[in-house]
């Protein structure tokens, strides 16, 4: 009976000690590199959430590949609302800072996109709160990119970036050099 307690004792001391390393670990990982969300509502589809809002999809959001602001349009990612900083939204990159947009239904019909922001948009327009409604979208409120979708298993894919037809830039700084 004493050697099952000792052994008992080794295995709850092993469990604890593992456990004290393993939050730490998966919690520093979830904070750098990645971590997963439900993408919830029609703002995003047909490309997210094609079947409708009850079966959305989840996607896993890397962190790690928006750690210095580099992303380029077409991409989706997660920022923080603007509108309520304790809400995460998923959008695609539309435009970079320097970029001439034409907007749809923003309180002017074309926006250079100031320094340090990006234009963001639902691909599903007129059910989208972004940035057609708050405007550019400050890079300091990006918080990660869509890499794949996870869930459901029929749709396991890879995201690449792409933008929707007839949405883009009308013209960058770029196109000035």
């Amino acid at each position: 009976m004493a050697k099952q307690a000792t052994a008992g004792r080794r295995y709850l001391r092993f469990f604890v000690s593992g456990f004290f390393v393993a939050v730490p670990v998966t919690v520093t990982f979830l904070d750098r590199w990645a971590y997963v969300a439900r993408v919830e509502g029609a703002s995003m589809q047909p490309f997210l959430n094609p079947e409708g809002v009850l079966e959305g999809d989840v996607v896993l959001l890397n962190r790690w590949s928006v750690r210095n602001y580099e992303v380029q349009r077409g991409d989706i990612v997660s920022v923080m609302s603007p509108r309520n900083p304790q809400q995460k939204i998923i959008k695609r990159v539309i435009g970079l800072e320097g970029d001439f947009i034409r907007t749809l239904g923003y309180k002017k019909r074309y926006v250079r996109v100031p320094d340090g922001h990006l234009w963001i948009e639902g691909d599903h327009h007129g059910h989208s709160m972004d940035s057609n409604t708050f405007g550019p979208v400050s890079l300091g409120l990006l918080h990660g990119r869509a890499s794949h979708i996870i869930w459901p298993p029929r749709r396991w894919q890879r995201i690449q970036a792409d933008l929707p037809p007839n949405r883009g830039p009308l013209y960058t700084d770029e196109d000035q050099d």
